[in-house]
């Protein structure tokens, strides 16, 4: 079970707040469940967890089910400027090809639930949409939120209309089928193996109007600082990363961390949770956090790094960083 236990700005849920508020929905009603105060909600500077933002979610979805294509209108919403200083990072980028680097490296900074990596042969880039740990009742509208954004983004970076060369989509074919293909300019294909948009590879290095190096480099170290300090443990979530730093190249299991702590298996997982994370999130945040030092600083190949993190094998470290960084560790290497 996915606890969806990151932080994230509160712009993504001011957006889908007004949405429900355009088709007559209260502010009660959208706020419903969240634990999100209006005063909350008005103040930019505010930081809620994921799955509050869930929790609106299922709201819009519940009480706007008689809106055809809702997660596309929602999705359009997300012009860059709603991603604070990542978005400047992103269209400050040299071409696509370093936007998409920039975005899939910052992913926890966006408001994404789908888990977006990409990758590229045949003449093609393709963005992966991976939507297997989202809610079901959910799943439909975050798939269709999380596409539109992702393609107003990469709208806004250029001056002409980008068109991919196809989009497919995992799951059966919507009664709203043609509102995708008025906003993706082509036709999807549904019942597919995965959810992906094709982007032809020639688009990839065309310079973006907005590019400027200094302003890319400026914002990508807020980007590290925001992601850094959102990622901060506290109270017992510290104790216990504290306790797994100890020993980075061999995990203790949980059972033993709890002992070290004087509590309970149980306990231990129960106060987690309250914390809003889990013994394998906070495993998986000091693993990842060592490995870009690694990745960063050390002369050691990929083999030896996964060997310093625990890992039995190259193959399961490489998995694991992309789907921690959207990419494999040779790549986040080469672009450090």
């Amino acid at each position: 079970m996915h606890h969806w236990d990151f932080q994230r700005g509160i712009a993504s849920m001011q957006l889908q707040v007004q949405l429900g508020l355009d088709h007559g929905l209260s502010l009660d009603a959208c706020l419903e469940g969240t634990g999100v105060t209006p005063a909350q909600l008005g103040d930019a500077a505010s930081v809620v967890g994921a799955h509050q933002e869930l929790a609106l979610v299922r709201n819009l979805v519940r009480r706007l089910a008689h809106v055809p294509g809702l997660g596309l209108e929602a999705g359009v919403r997300y012009h860059f400027t709603a991603y604070g200083i990542l978005g400047f990072a992103i269209v400050s980028s040299r071409d696509l090809r370093s936007a998409m680097d920039v975005a899939l490296r910052y992913l926890n900074l966006t408001y994404a639930y789908n888990h977006i990596t990409s990758e590229e042969s045949g003449g093609e880039m393709r963005l992966v949409f991976e939507d297997s740990a989202i809610p079901e009742d959910v799943r439909r509208f975050l798939l269709e939120r999380d596409a539109a954004a992702a393609f107003t983004l990469q709208r806004e970076m250029f001056s002409q209309t980008l068109v991919p060369k196809a989009l497919r989509l995992r799951g059966p074919r919507p009664p709203h089928a043609g509102l995708y293909a008025r906003l993706f300019g082509v036709e999807p294909q549904f019942g597919a193996a995965r959810n992906e948009v094709a982007l032809d590879g020639a688009v990839l290095d065309a310079p973006l109007p907005q590019a400027n190096e200094v302003s890319r480099r400026m914002a990508e170290e807020q980007c590290r600082q925001l992601l850094a300090a959102r990622k901060a443990r506290t109270g017992l979530a510290e104790q216990v990363r504290d306790q797994i730093l100890r020993q980075p190249g061999h995990v203790p299991p949980m059972n033993a961390v709890a002992q070290k702590l004087l509590l309970t298996p149980r306990t231990l997982r129960r106060r987690l949770l309250e914390e809003g994370t889990s013994y394998k999130a906070l495993t998986d945040e000091v693993r990842e956090t060592l490995a870009e030092e690694l990745l960063s600083a050390a002369n050691l190949s990929v083999e030896q790094i996964a060997e310093r993190l625990g890992y039995s094998e190259a193959a399961s470290f490489i998995h694991a960083f992309k789907r921690w960084k959207g990419r494999p560790p040779h790549q986040y290497r080469l672009a450090r």
